[in-house]
């Protein structure tokens, strides 16, 4: 079965979950609290992997925060939930 109709209770980790289809995903950091709601990936200098997803960390949408992919822990598809690996204050804020 292919990943993407696999329905798991396990979390999978951030280098192996295709991150494009993250957007609406609830991020939260190393301690479990909410960073946010992804908006969606950032592409640098590959377009084919994103390097970072743009977290909303507020209601009104005028804060957003940058996470490296490198920081995601695991990933939660059935859950729509993202764990990182880092704190909340490691987290680049961005306008």
């Amino acid at each position: 079965m292919s990943r993407a109709g696999r329905q798991s209770a396990e979390p999978d980790s951030g280098a192996d979950f295709e991150l494009r289809r993250t957007t609406g995903f609830l991020v939260a950091d190393a301690r479990g609290r909410v960073v946010g709601r992804v908006e969606g990936p950032m592409f640098g200098s590959s377009g084919e992997a994103p390097d970072a997803l743009s977290v909303r960390s507020s209601l009104l949408r005028w804060r957003r925060r940058l996470v490296p992919a490198s920081a995601i822990a695991a990933v939660h598809d059935r859950t729509k939930v993202i764990g990182l690996g880092i704190d909340h204050d490691a987290i680049r804020g961005v306008l």
